[in-house]
């Protein structure tokens, strides 16, 4: 019998659990981690978690996997998994780490599950049927605090520094304030539980996004296409926000001299 989207999105919410369960056992005793690049690294958790994850996908489902630390191929039935998204957070003890699964049918993102194991928050959606933390549905913030708008603006290593910098300049001139805390993932889930305002970052991989995007729509936020233009494979740009800012974000993500 076919598994529906519905089996899969209580797969993930378990699944998710026992990843991020799994993470925070092997945080102590850590070795030496490995560095792909300055400010990106992997551990022997981010390889466990996501032998984990997709062992019991291919198990449960026989679908295709893609995951960050031992790739994988597109397909029209996949998942998209980070096993630690904030390894250098992670790495340092912080809370701002978490596990991403994403699940992708026919170039449509129809799950996103991610778990912050550190303070123990699940976040889930489907698409059309809205958004959770912890079973509790979620919405954006829509600036209900009336303050200024509040941006985390995530950087990897793939876009050049002055293009993050010129990124910031254009945040502050539209009167944003903004901050940068290490981990896309768990930053667009906290757009969708209204935590924070908006999420930019010039170049995310798809494992570190889609399920956070998926969980921004379905809270009510404006969020780009990020699986046009090869997304899935190449990554692309990320944009997450309230409504009432959703056109200036988006400018000021896209703005090129």
């Amino acid at each position: 019998m076919t598994q529906s989207v519905q089996d899969r999105l209580e797969f993930a919410i378990a699944l998710a659990a026992k990843a991020g369960a799994l993470a925070a056992s092997m945080r102590a005793g850590l070795g030496r981690p490995d560095a792909k690049s300055p400010i990106d690294f992997c551990t022997e958790a981010d390889r466990a978690v996501e032998r984990l994850v997709t062992e019991q996908i291919r198990t449960r489902f026989g679908d295709a996997v893609i995951g960050e630390e031992y790739g994988g191929a597109a397909s029209d039935s996949v998942w998209v998994v980070d096993p630690i998204d904030g390894t250098n957070e992670y790495i340092h003890a912080t809370r701002r780490w978490c596990v991403s699964i994403a699940y992708v049918r026919a170039g449509v993102t129809e799950v996103g599950v991610i778990y912050a194991a550190s303070d123990d928050r699940l976040f889930s959606a489907r698409r059309g049927e809205g958004a959770f933390l912890n079973g509790r549905r979620m919405a954006v913030s829509g600036l209900a605090h009336g303050s200024v708008p509040v941006i985390e603006a995530g950087w990897s290593d793939r876009v050049p520094i002055g293009d993050y910098a010129a990124l910031l300049q254009r945040l502050e001139a539209l009167g944003f304030e903004f901050r940068r805390h290490g981990s896309g993932a768990l930053a667009l889930a906290e757009v969708a539980a209204g935590l924070n305002d908006g999420y930019v970052e010039l170049h995310m991989n798809a494992w570190d996004a889609l399920a956070g995007l998926l969980l921004a729509h379905e809270a009510g936020g404006v969020v780009n296409d990020f699986l046009a233009d090869d997304g899935l494979t190449k990554g692309n740009l990320v944009v997450a926000c309230t409504p009432e800012i959703g056109d200036r974000l988006m400018e000021a993500a896209r703005w090129r001299s």
